[in-house]
């Protein structure tokens, strides 16, 4: 199977269903799978027009949310093109790296992007042409031998669009997609993902939860990131479901009544978002508050969903490490909630319980589609988790020797994280390798466990706990840098003098409570700016390395 296999057979057995849901005036406006195949059989031949063909060159999408990404991502890929989907809230120097290691030959973004990439088009010499969408701006990021056009007269020069017939075919060979790395451990690599491997991790999605052609998608999520991208377009796809796209992050809740969705990917902190409201709404009401004492806040849980729309039926948890709490609490109210595991590398998805069996606090088990192995396990049972199977990537774009690295002699990819099996088989992560402290008795500690405690603080806005080093001790002590929530802190009435000693002192506490004595933080640094995050809000932690260190 290939992405247009899907497209082509939900376009064919689902015409009249809906696609695409958007809000116009508040009111839904439903587009329909005819509608959509026409647009995207449009953008292709306008493409074809402008000498983009299989091949020939990559194509970047630098464009938050909105209806025409998958219009221009399908018109592309669907005849055999290679697309670049670009977190466009990158600065322009890390912009300029992606689009020059990618040799993009032509972007597809928003009128602030297509600004950023005129400044930087004499560095960028296979680039030719910019198309903005959304927006006018024709001519913005003209001159350096680049052409910019609006997404409207690009479309203009489609003459008449053909079938599919009429178009290049791939095959589940052919390169889907370069994605990017977000880079938290180092320089972002380029996975290259091909049909196959996209096809192959949809269809194994779609058998855990039941998805189906009734579900409805909601996109919070940015479509760059694969775990969004597999989520919200290609499920859909697959089972002629519907994909809605919310107006801002700000009216989320509203736009929930209006479109009625009923699945919702989420990473933890969206998770984390909507369960804080539901318990404080929870604590303010007396009745809830005795039926979730007495075991029945299902019943509140369907307050809850008619709340959000009505239809709510499944919150799917992923992108970074969520915390059991949350996950929990929201399944003891009836609101089914799973987190699952991946990485860009298996685009994305790796293990994802079912809705009849979840432990909490693990993922579910590794796809059936996939063989694993736990290498160099320790006394715990926890080794790196290596994987093989059809939704694995064929290796990092023009980077020969991260490739070599990133695969074992079996042909198994080393994905850099710690896990272990519980007694049913479900995988439970531990951590990243690289970021694994061993001390100097040789313990491994595993920084995940220790932030997620933490966090819970209301006085902790993000925190990391990493390994430092002590003049040429071996092995090395654990330590841990954390944001202070300053309107937790200014709420304590303590001087703003003090709020540093405050902090430290209650996660000193917290961690004495809930931590064994070889894993309790050494040193604690408390800081008032913001951490640099990755697009899926995970600290980047390679820009922290060796803060703490004392020569």
């Amino acid at each position: 199977m290939t992405i247009r296999d899907f497209f082509d057979r939900a376009a064919r057995e689902h015409a009249g269903r809906t696609a695409q849901r958007t809000l116009e005036g508040g009111e839904a406006r439903d587009k329909t799978y005819a509608e959509l195949r026409g647009e995207v059989l449009r953008l292709a031949s306008a493409a074809r027009a402008r000498g983009i063909a299989p091949g020939a060159c990559n194509v970047a999408l630098v464009l938050e949310n909105c209806p025409e990404w998958p219009v221009i991502y399908l018109g592309l890929v669907c005849m055999g093109v290679t697309a670049v989907p670009i977190d466009p809230k990158l600065k322009p120097r890390e912009l300029a790296y992606i689009l020059k290691a990618s040799g993009a030959a032509a972007a597809f973004c928003g009128a602030k992007q297509a600004e950023a990439i005129a400044g930087m088009a004499g560095d960028l010499p296979a680039l030719k042409l910019c198309v903005t969408v959304g927006e006018a701006g024709a001519g913005a990021a003209a001159g350096a031998g680049l052409e910019t056009v609006t997404l409207a007269d690009f479309l203009a020069g489609a003459g008449e669009a053909p079938g599919f017939d009429g178009l290049p075919k791939p095959t589940e060979e052919t390169v889907a997609s370069l994605i990017y790395t977000s880079g938290t451990t180092g320089v972002p690599k380029g996975v290259i993902l091909t049909h196959g491997n996209f096809a192959a991790d949809t269809e194994a999605a779609v058998v855990p939860v039941h998805f189906c052609k009734e579900d409805n998608f909601l996109a919070v999520l940015p479509f760059f990131h694969t775990y969004s991208f597999t989520g919200n377009v290609l499920l859909p796809l697959c089972q002629g479901g519907c994909v809605s796209f919310i107006r801002s992050i700000r009216t989320i809740g509203e736009d929930m009544k209006a479109l009625k969705p009923t699945i919702l990917m989420a990473v933890p902190l969206l998770a984390e978002k909507i369960y804080a409201k539901v318990e404080k709404g929870v604590k303010a009401n007396p009745l809830a508050r005795l039926l979730v004492a007495l075991g029945l806040g299902r019943l509140v849980g369907r307050q809850v969903v008619k709340s959000l729309g009505g239809a709510l039926r499944f919150i799917a948890v992923g992108g970074a490490p969520a915390d059991a709490r949350v996950i929990r609490g929201l399944c003891r109210l009836g609101i089914a909630t799973l987190e699952g595991y991946g990485l860009t590398e298996c685009a994305p998805l790796v293990c994802y319980p079912t809705l009849e069996h979840y432990t909490v606090g693990t993922v579910g088990k590794v796809l059936p589609c996939m063989d694993f192995k736990l290498a160099d396990p320790d006394d715990t049972g926890a080794g790196e988790l290596c994987v093989r199977g059809p939704n694995v990537m064929t290796g990092y774009y023009n980077d020969p020797e991260a490739t070599a690295a990133a695969f074992d002699g079996d042909g198994y990819l080393r994905t850099g994280d710690l896990a272990r099996l519980d007694a049913e088989g479900n995988v439970v992560i531990c951590g990243r390798r690289k970021a694994m402290i061993v001390n100097r008795e040789g313990k491994n500690i595993y920084p995940e466990e220790i932030e997620q405690l933490v966090n819970r603080s209301p006085l902790v806005a993000e925190s990391l706990a990493l390994g430092y080093k002590v003049g040429d001790e071996t092995g090395e002590r654990v330590g841990l840098i954390v944001q202070a929530d300053d309107e937790a802190c200014v709420k304590s009435g303590q001087p703003k003098s003090r709020w540093d000693a405050l902090v430290s002192r209650e996660l000193e506490r917290i961690c004495k409570l809930g931590l064994a004595a070889y894993k309790i933080p050494r040193k604690i640094v408390v800081r008032h700016l913001p951490f640099e995050l990755t697009s899926t809000m995970k600290v980047r932690r390679v820009k922290y390395d060796g803060a703490l260190d004392e020569k």
